[in-house]
């Protein structure tokens, strides 16, 4: 099994962006303006002497489990997190919040469960949830689609850009709470294949399979808005759709080697043998125990590892060459 024969093809997709993003020529007239900073999880819009950050994301085929389950109280944290993590990977705080509910029919229950997520993700970012939109589509979606946009603020001079990475930085990673928020479909799909319900429990995970992939995308703002504070941070990942392909959009020229990777959660292991999927996959497609990365300088790796705790280490380091990926694993990647 692939992400691409499940439904999702990563190159298709990139040309899609490609196609789209080539017709955005218009460049604003006048004061706060786009700040020309390529490759980021988030765009900057500048403030004088702050930048504005803005990023949108959405809870994808999580949902399908979610109303398979009959549980949407934690999918709000998702829609949350997906966006706030994309926002800190600049440097940038997030403070503020919109989403965006699509519905085939109003359903107070469900409206509910997913506040309840919501209002948890949100205490969770120290972010306010400033407004929204419930849109009734029956004739577009048939179930629930939930998504979010997420602003920012930072300093011109603490951002964080991986302009200043080097060779010999460390790259620290953070454990991830499971599969996160990204590569359901290929989840499900292996899942389907095998005539697996979510209600079963497979071994090592202590859970059924559906409550697994439930488990909320873990939040790493305040973690990383600590590290901010006292050291030097040269790039940040969000390890999310696209694995390890994700640190090549940090800076091109040098290879981000993870030589230690974290260990994957059993859910892991379970869809790469029941999909005999190879590695190369399972790590541009999950994010295999990593959810977050912090780029740093060599001699602050042990504190910037002591300030987050909870199982963060350091995982590789900056070497030359070009792209990201493990010698330990057998993957490598190039380009975006």
């Amino acid at each position: 099994m692939t992400y691409a024969r499940a439904g999702v093809d990563i190159g298709k997709k990139s040309k899609a962006i490609e196609s789209l993003v080539n017709k955005l020529n218009y460049k604003r007239d006048g004061r706060f303006r786009m700040l020309d900073i390529k490759g980021q999880f988030a765009g900057l819009v500048d403030f004088g002497d702050l930048a504005l950050t803005l990023c949108t994301d959405g809870v994808g085929t999580k949902l399908l489990v979610a109303e398979a389950m009959g549980r949407w109280d934690t999918v709000g944290i998702d829609c949350i997190a997906m966006n706030v993590n994309d926002t800190i990977c600049v440097g940038a705080e997030p403070v503020a919040f919109v989403d965006y509910i699509a519905i085939d029919r109003p359903d107070d229950k469900i409206a509910e469960q997913i506040g309840m997520g919501l209002g948890k993700g949100a205490e969770m970012a120290n972010v306010d949830i400033v407004g929204g939109e419930v849109a009734v589509l029956p004739e577009i979606v048939k179930g629930v689609d939930l998504s979010g946009t997420c602003l920012g603020v930072v300093r011109k001079e603490d951002i964080v850009d991986g302009s200043e990475i080097e060779i010999g930085d460390s790259i620290v990673g953070l454990p991830s709470s499971g599969v996160h928020s990204n590569g359901l479909t290929l989840a499900r799909k292996i899942l389907e294949r095998n005539e697996i319900s979510y209600d079963e429990t497979l071994r090592n995970l202590g859970k059924n399979v559906g409550d697994e992939l439930l488990t909320p995308t873990r939040i790493y703002v305040r973690d990383v808005l600590r590290v901010l504070k006292s050291h030097k941070v040269t790039g940040m990942v969000n390890v999310t759709g696209g694995g390890l392909r994700n640190f090549v959009r940090l800076k091109k020229g040098v290879l981000f080697e993870i030589s230690d990777p974290l260990p994957p959660q059993p859910i892991f292991d379970i869809l790469a043998d029941l999909g005999d999927v190879d590695p190369k996959e399972m790590y541009q497609t999950f994010n295999m125990g990593m959810g977050f990365a912090i780029v740093c300088r060599e001699a602050a790796a042990d504190d910037v590892v002591r300030i987050l705790g909870g199982g963060a280490r350091i995982v590789g380091s900056v070497i030359r060459g070009d792209g990201a990926g493990s010698k330990t694993i057998g993957v490598r990647y190039g380009s975006y």
